[in-house]
């Protein structure tokens, strides 16, 4: 303060925050950022547990290539208020090329980077300005955004080219108790689920919440089980991987020692009976896999008994909303979700070329018509899957 503003009484000017942006390249960042990582991850609303620095690193750790992790890092006054992390892809020789893409693959639900969400804008604009995108060839391909995620702030900002496509669609319920939920069905279906849900009440059947040093355990009962249930009809290939149990383990144990997931386990006459991993986030609740023995779903409703811990475990969270997640399952489908696509976003620098243009109109055009048979024709949808498997 300088002599004649205090003896003016005028109260002094804050000097102007000092931004600051970086890029990392090893394969460690994450990993050693994870306490700032998280940090921001708490302020930033839309974040979801695919965000959390346990499954970024993890996740990095069983499927990235080496060398090919890129992380960007907006900080305001040496305050992280901006990340996130990205995947080079390979060219034809075999190297790393100039696109980029989010980390997690298929295996995630909803793709973004972190904000603050007290300077969202401002960090944002940051965060476009140092993304590695400057040859016409570079890319950054984003799958599973959901509408307002944190880096659609980021897509707005962009000054290159970008495009915004339509990806999978994804169901929503409101995170009310069980009782209120059942006043959005038709009164027989709601009857219907009352007796199932009384059926699950008198079974015995014990629901424990699993702690964090007992989550390994935990997740090697779920893939026990699921591979069971989906013996005669096909389980996802991934889903048996070694990898895939090493990255499940690891990244679920961090998500439950931070609060970001829970795992349920369901014992029955003193046997393991059902598995379920729900992941939690301040906007929504997720149900993202679980196992069941065939053999209860002679017994009891799988889907009421799985969804109904679910729910109070999001409603008991102060989580305003349950997420289905993608895929339009039947037991999905008779709670009457609401529906929300997912988007595609693409940036690179310049402008669109033509050829470039003709692949995004044939992109538009596919995902048309893959939204149409999801959402009108599920009838022509299901004989073209029957017909597929036979």
């Amino acid at each position: 303060m300088t002599a004649d503003v205090a003896a003016a009484g005028l109260p002094a000017q804050a000097s102007a925050p000092r931004w600051t942006a970086e890029i990392r390249r090893d394969d460690e960042a994450i990993a050693e950022l994870a306490a700032e990582w998280d940090d921001l991850a708490a302020r930033c609303r839309m974040a979801t547990s695919f965000q959390s620095a346990a499954w970024q690193a993890s996740w990095w750790r069983s499927y990235g290539r080496p060398g090919a992790l890129v992380v960007v890092l907006v900080r305001r006054d040496g305050r992280l208020v901006g990340a996130g992390a990205f995947q080079r892809g390979c060219n034809p020789l075999g190297g790393l090329s100039g696109s980029l893409s989010g980390l997690g693959g298929g295996l995630i639900d909803f793709t973004d980077v972190l904000l603050d969400d007290s300077c969202a804008e401002r960090a944002a604009a940051e965060f476009a300005a140092v993304l590695p995108l400057s040859r016409p060839w570079h890319t950054l391909d984003l799958r599973e955004v959901h509408p307002e995620a944190a880096v659609q702030l980021v897509f707005e900002q962009w000054r290159g080219r970008r495009s915004r496509l339509e990806d999978s669609l994804c169901q929503y319920l409101p995170a009310v108790p069980m009782e209120q939920l059942l006043k959005r069905l038709p009164g027989r279906t709601a009857q219907r689920s009352r007796v199932k849900l009384r059926r699950i009440a008198e079974s015995g059947v014990e629901v424990r919440t699993t702690a964090p040093e007992e989550v390994p355990e935990a997740i090697a009962g779920l893939l026990r089980l699921h591979f069971l249930q989906w013996q005669d009809r096909g389980v996802t290939p991934e889903h048996r991987t070694e990898r895939f149990a090493r990255h499940l383990t690891d990244s679920t144990t961090g998500l439950v020692a931070g609060g970001r997931a829970a795992v349920h386990q369901y014992w029955l006459d003193g046997e393991l009976v059902a598995v379920n991993l729900v992941l939690l986030a301040p906007v929504f609740g997720g149900l993202y896999l679980y196992g069941a023995h065939p053999a209860l779903r002679e017994r009891l409703d799988i889907a009421g008994l799985l969804f109904g811990a679910a729910l109070d475990e999001v409603v008991g969270a102060g989580i305003p909303v349950l997420s289905l997640l993608r895929g339009q399952e039947p037991y999905k489908q008779r709670w009457r979700p609401d529906a929300t696509a997912n988007q595609r976003l693409l940036l690179g620098p310049g402008r669109v070329a033509p050829g470039v243009a003709a692949l995004l109109l044939g992109a538009r055009a596919r995902q048309s018509a893959v939204h149409l048979l999801r959402t009108r024709l599920p009838r022509l949808k299901e004989a073209l899957a029957a017909r597929r498997r036979s």
